[in-house]
């Protein structure tokens, strides 16, 4: 028996038998007395706002694309967060764990008289090894008052 509609009477529907034995086969195959088949049936139309006679293929099609888009944005993302950062992240767990420095070099704080000296033994160094005998002359020509630098030198 039908739930909620135990209680109502039966009328009869004139239908052709090709189509009858269509239905109760139908009707079978999905587990339900002919009544409730018939009725799932209207409600699936009604609810959907559908004609038997509608052709679904061009709205199943459409629908498909936009659900291919939707996953393909949502592919791109999932590689955008695993890019920027599921992959850093890990290199860094990685380092921490395995006690390896990572890459880039560390800033060391240090004061301004540190990073003078550096800079300054740095330019002497430059300076001692970039220098030819032209230049020395060019730059300390006033100096040896015209004598020959070469002599001043040895």
């Amino acid at each position: 028996m039908d739930k909620g509609y135990e209680k109502e009477r039966f009328m009869s529907l004139s239908i052709k038998s090709s189509v009858v034995k269509k239905f109760r086969k139908y009707s079978k195959s999905i587990s339900k007395s002919n009544s409730m088949t018939l009725l799932l049936m209207m409600e699936f139309f009604e609810r959907n706002e559908l004609s038997p006679e509608d052709d679904l293929k061009p709205g199943l099609m459409e629908t498909e694309n936009r659900i291919k888009k939707r996953i393909n944005a949502l592919i791109a993302i999932i590689k955008n967060i695993e890019k920027n950062q599921t992959k850093p992240t890990m290199a860094i767990l990685q380092a921490l764990f395995q006690n390896v420095e990572p890459k880039k070099k560390l800033l060391i704080e240090k004061s301004f008289e540190q990073l003078e000296k550096e800079r300054l033994n740095k330019g002497l160094k430059v300076r001692f090894q970039e220098k030819s005998e032209s230049d020395y002359k060019k730059d300390n020509g006033h100096l040896n008052n015209g004598e020959q630098t070469s002599n001043l030198i040895k």
